[in-house]
């Protein structure tokens, strides 16, 4: 069942039903027997529904030689796929935030009285959210003005920002929810400029409202943030 139901996910998320299928495989398959054999983990990666467990297992693998031989001859396609598997995962389960939610609540570094902003920028909600609406005012991308509809999103993403970063409203871009998700995903980013790049892992751009003429106005202080997503978070072309 866990087969069909990430293969559905990842149909209805832009990819192709071919594309779809060798992500499956190479995760339920391949990926698993590798992690077992190195002791990552000690069943297949379709029984393992922790996001923080299959992040550990996605930082181990890649040590793996034949992993690394295999992605490299697939052209990332494994380390795509896994990466993929996680995100199916979030999609299934609070996990993730509420390991943030409680990371916040039990920094000591964080005055109690700051918590709650920290908390409600987390869930996009609060002060965060307003700063970013009065600094782009519409999607930074499409231009769109109704702000209702519109994702509050971080460059830099949370888990690898500091408490500054995070508060910051040059590390985020106003985005329609589509827009964010490739951009959280990493299949686009911008270059210094502002100009978008599109991942060559990103299949039917166009019908998620991606198109190669976009482009960011961007100031100075967003460059530190966007070289970090261009760097780290991005799905590098072949």
């Amino acid at each position: 069942m866990i087969k069909i139901n990430f293969k559905n996910w990842l149909i209805q998320n832009g990819k192709s039903p071919k594309t779809a299928d060798n992500y499956s495989r190479a995760v339920l398959g391949a990926m698993s027997t590798w992690a077992i054999d190195a002791g990552l983990c000690s069943d297949s990666l379709e029984n393992i529904h922790s996001v923080a467990e299959l992040i550990k297992i996605e930082d181990g693998i890649k040590n793996i030689p034949i992993y690394q031989e295999r992605n490299t001859i697939g052209k990332n396609m494994y380390s795509c796929a896994l990466k993929a598997f996680i995100e199916y995962r979030k999609s299934e389960t609070s996990e993730e935030l509420e390991h943030d939610l409680n990371e916040i609540l039990e920094d000591k570094s964080i005055p109690a009285t700051e918590k709650s902003t920290y908390i409600n920028t987390r869930i996009g909600q609060g002060r965060y959210r307003r700063k970013l609406i009065n600094y782009w005012e519409k999607c930074a991308l499409t231009g769109f003005t109704d702000t209702r509809f519109l994702v509050a999103s971080h460059i830099k993403p949370w888990k690898d920002a500091n408490n500054v970063e995070r508060l910051d409203s040059y590390n985020g871009l106003l985005l329609m929810p589509n827009l964010d998700k490739v951009f959280d995903l990493g299949f686009i980013t911008f270059k210094e400029n502002g100009k978008i790049v599109i991942s060559d892992y990103l299949e039917e751009a166009t019908r998620l409202g991606v198109n190669p003429d976009m482009q960011v106005n961007f100031e100075d202080q967003h460059q530190e943030y966007i070289a970090f997503h261009r760097e780290v978070v991005f799905e590098r072309n072949i």
